[in-house]
Formats: C-alpha cells, structure tokens, sequence
C-alpha cells in the first residue's frame, strides 16, 4: 500500500459556522441599545398652500427681534450683538416689562420673541438663539412656581406626576411661550 503524500493535515468541520455567526449576530441584536435622540421638538406651520391670510397687527413694542445673517453675526433689537448668550436676559425684560417701559413688550400675554434666520446661517448659532429664548421663558417659569431651573426641565420634559402637571400648568399660565421662527431668507436678502 502506497502512502498517498498529497494528504493535508486534519480538517475541521465547519458545517455549522454559519450558523454560530447566525446566532452571535441575533444576540448583538437584541442585547444592543440604539440611542433613541429626540431632536428638537416644534410644531412646524403647515404648508402655504394650506394657510389662510390673516392680516395680524401686532405693535412693534411687543416684538423682540432677533435676526441672523448668513455670516452667524446677531442682530438683536436693531442693534449687532457678539455674545447670543446675552439674548436669555434680555428676552426676560422684554417679556417681563408689564409696559414699564415704552419700548418694551405691554404685557407677558403679548410679547412676541422673533427669530429670523438666513438660509445660510449655521445650525449651531441658530439652535443656540432659540436656546437662550426658551431658557428665559424656562427661568420665568421656574421662578413663577418657585423651583429651580433644572427642576422645570424635568417637570416640563415628563409631567406625567398629577403634581408636576399642576405645577406646569401653574408656571406657564401667564407667559405663553410665544416664539415666531420666521422663513428665512436668501443670503444678501
């Protein structure tokens, strides 16, 4: 009997490797958690083919405007601005005024915060603007009730509680969050 020299070492059986694979990739599955990220949550207006005219007349008085151009540089009140954290002080004396003074708002009820952006301008300087003028109707809130403001971020994000409900209704009763987020406009426009 000849010795067959063309033989290779042992073999390992790999029938059900596919299936091992098959198994590994179902347990990373289902063991794995995909972060969930909320985004930003706002109520987009509807299309304007929807949309009916309405000639609203605000006074000027009652609108802090803030403007954004396509180089991210602020426009505040008529007025060019470095710091977009500044704005959260700002807009809390604006709604806040109660007709005090002439040239702000009449009265929390009809301050109106309007933030109008370039096509151009970056999300993160726009994202910051509307953080600062949430923040501010967030600390008038808080300081309505009378918690912290991390306190009415958690009463505001979940108030599912019967009291944190309570105190979220209690806080925004008089300072609706009136935010106007404009269309933006054209670069140069």
């Amino acid at each position: 009997m000849a010795r067959n020299r063309d033989r290779g070492g042992p073999e390992i059986n790999s029938s059900s490797m596919a299936d091992i694979a098959f198994l590994l990739l179902i347990f990373f599955l289902v063991t794995t958690t995909i972060a969930n990220d909320k985004g930003i949550s706002l109520l987009l207006p509807p299309k304007p083919d929807d949309m009916e005219e309405i000639d609203v007349k605000i006074p000027e008085r009652n609108i802090f405007a803030i403007l954004i151009n396509s180089a991210d540089q602020l426009l505040v009140e008529g007025k060019p601005m470095e710091d977009p954290m500044l704005i959260r002080e700002m807009v809390k004396e604006h709604v806040m005024n109660n007709g005090n003074n002439p040239n702000l708002s009449d009265s929390p009820l009809k301050a109106i915060v309007s933030i109008k952006a370039d096509r151009g301008t970056s999300y993160s300087i726009f994202i910051t603007v509307l953080d600062q003028a949430q923040g501010a109707y967030y600390d008038m809130y808080a300081d309505r009730v009378g918690v912290t403001n991390e306190r009415w971020r958690e009463i505001a994000s979940d108030h599912t509680d019967p009291a944190d409900r309570e105190l979220y209704n209690r806080g925004r009763l008089d300072f609706p969050m009136q935010l106007s987020i404009a269309e933006p406009t054209k670069s140069g426009n």
